[in-house]
């Protein structure tokens, strides 16, 4: 793991005046080690959550989620994944604005992003029967449940680290093989 003044010298800013970065917080526990019988039940759910999905579509709706949920660590992650799987730059950082710029995604994301919405928010304690409905004439019913396994999976994900205040910053691309 790099150091935050290591890390910081890895990644080159434009900024006009960038002065010196605010310091790195640290987690408030090692959850994974405190509780590893945990981490690994997390672990064998993500597997078999993906199983059948298109992965490009999969990294989507972590981060979507990721970003509802202010998972810093997870957004870190996810679009760092997205990209090192091929996913372009200009999807990623459009994605926190979905709605303004549908063309950039399929209807099949669109419904994917949508209904990751609905499970990770629970409006009103529920996710609308249209946006259920989109979802289920764009996968068939294996697909559509792996999906909602996904979007699951990733808020448990995000729920431990944005409790525990897991630091962004420090994942590379096949750092944790799953």
């Amino acid at each position: 793991m790099t150091t935050t003044n290591e890390h910081q010298q890895t990644h080159h800013h434009s900024h006009a005046d960038a002065g010196s970065y605010a310091p790195e917080h640290t987690p408030r526990l090692q959850w994974a080690k405190l509780a590893p019988e945990v981490y690994k039940a997390v672990t064998a759910l993500e597997i078999a959550s993906k199983k059948g999905l298109d992965p490009a579509l999969v990294e989507l709706v972590k981060l979507r989620a990721s970003q509802l949920n202010h998972c810093a660590f997870c957004i870190d992650m996810h679009a760092k994944d997205a990209i090192a799987a091929g996913e372009s730059v200009e999807r990623i950082v459009l994605l926190g604005a979905w709605e303004e710029s549908r063309h950039f995604y399929t209807e099949k994301e669109l419904a994917a992003i949508e209904l990751t919405e609905a499970v990770t928010v629970l409006t009103d304690g529920f996710v609308p029967d249209e946006v259920y409905e989109k979802a289920a004439r764009h996968f068939e019913e294996r697909e559509l449940t792996q999906l909602i396994a996904v979007i699951a999976t990733i808020n448990v994900w995000n729920r431990f680290g944005v409790t525990t205040r897991m630091v962004p910053g420090h994942y590379t691309p096949g750092m944790y093989k799953s």
